[in-house]
C-alpha cells in the first residue's frame, strides 16, 4: 500500500530549522543531528515534495516561493503534533512553551507582571516574550512563529482573532518649556503648526494618532520618529517638540513636572488593548490560560 504522506515530522523539523538558520550546519546542531543526517533529511523531503525548497547562496540557504509556502504550514503542523504528543504522554495540560509577541507600551508595563503571575500557578509553563511594534507581532502571527500577540489597537486582518484585553488612553505631551504648555486648551492649528517627534510607523500608538488627526489635520511636521520611547520623552522635556504617548508611559514624567499633557479636546485617542492570533489555529490551552489570567488581572486593576 502506498504511503499517504511524503514527508515526516522530522523532515519538516530538519526543514523549519534551516529556514530560521539559513544553515544546515547550525540547524543540525540545534536538532542534536549530524549534518550529514540534516542534510538527507532535507534531501528527501525535497524529493518527496518534488519541489526544491531553498536557494544556495554562497554559504546561506534562502527560502525559493516553494519554501515560503511550506513554511507557515510546516510549523503549524508541528506545533500541532506537539500538542498530540504532550496530551498522549499524560502531561500536565498547563504546561510547555507559548510564543507570545507584545507591543513595547504592553511589553513595558504589562507583560512581566503577567509572566510572574503565571509562574507561581503553573510552574511548568514557558512564556517566551518576543517585543515588537503591532505591525511586526500580526506578522508573527500569521508566520506561526507566534501562537499569541497582544497589540494595541485593532487588527483589520481578516486571518486574525482578537478580544479585547482592557482600555487605555493617549496623550498628547509638550515639555514644561514650550509654549502651548502653559495653555488651558490647544486647538488643531496649533497642533499643525508644532513639530512632532512619533512612534514610527507600524506601531501601535502611531497608527491611533493617525486616526485620531485624520481628516482634522492635513499636513503634521513630523521631525523624527523612533521606536524608543524614553528617547521621546527626552526630546520633548527639551522643549523644542510634542509628541503623542501612552498615558501610562509618561504618567511619571509629567508627575515629575518634566513633561505637560495638553488638553486636546479636539482629539479622542482612547484606545484598546487586544489579544490576537490565528482564527485557524486549533484550540491552545496555554493560550487561554495566559489570557484568563491577564483578563482577571485587569479586572483586579479596575477594582483597586
Amino acid at each position: 500500500m502506498q504511503h499517504l504522506y511524503r514527508f515526516s515530522l522530522k523532515q519538516l523539523s530538519v526543514f523549519v530549522s534551516i529556514a530560521e538558520t539559513h544553515s544546515v550546519s547550525v540547524a543540525a546542531q540545534q536538532l542534536a543531528m549530524t549534518q550529514s543526517a540534516a542534510s538527507m533529511a532535507l534531501n528527501q523531503l525535497e524529493t518527496g515534495l518534488g519541489q526544491k525548497l531553498f536557494e544556495r547562496q554562497g554559504k546561506r540557504l534562502r527560502l525559493n516561493h516553494w519554501g515560503h509556502w511550506l513554511r507557515p504550514r510546516a510549523k503549524r503542523v508541528l506545533m500541532e503534533s506537539q500538542h498530540i504528543m504532550q496530551g498522549f504522554a499524560g502531561q500536565q495540560v498547563i504546561s510547555g512553551e507559548l510564543s507570545v509577541g507584545a507591543s513595547q507600551t504592553i511589553a513595558e508595563y504589562y507583560l512581566a507582571q503577567i509572566i510572574a503571575g503565571l509562574d507561581k500557578t503553573y510552574p511548568d509553563l514557558a512564556i517566551s516574550p518576543q517585543i515588537s511594534n503591532t505591525e511586526a507581532v500580526i506578522a508573527g502571527l500569521l508566520d506561526y512563529r507566534l501562537q499569541l500577540g497582544i497589540i494595541e489597537g485593532h487588527c483589520s486582518d481578516s486571518r486574525i482573532a482578537q478580544q479585547v484585553w482592557c482600555e487605555d488612553q493617549l496623550v498628547v505631551v509638550a515639555g514644561k518649556q514650550h509654549p502651548l504648555a502653559e495653555l488651558e486648551q490647544v486647538n488643531l492649528s496649533r497642533l499643525s503648526r508644532a513639530r512632532w517627534v512619533l512612534r514610527e510607523t507600524g506601531s501601535g500608538t502611531r497608527d491611533i494618532f493617525n486616526g485620531a488627526i485624520h481628516g482634522k489635520i492635513t499636513k503634521l511636521k513630523v521631525w523624527r520618529e523612533y521606536s524608543h520611547v524614553p528617547s521621546l520623552v527626552a526630546l520633548v522635556a527639551d522643549g523644542a517638540y510634542l509628541s503623542c504617548l501612552p498615558l501610562r508611559s509618561v504618567e511619571q514624567a509629567i508627575k515629575a513636572g518634566e513633561l505637560i499633557a495638553l488638553n486636546t479636546p479636539d482629539l479622542d485617542m482612547r484606545r484598546s488593548f487586544n489579544f490576537v492570533w490565528r482564527k485557524d489555529s486549533s484550540q491552545n490551552p496555554l493560550r487561554d490560560c495566559f489570557i484568563e489570567y491577564a483578563m482577571s488581572l485587569a479586572l483586579a486593576t479596575l477594582n483597586e
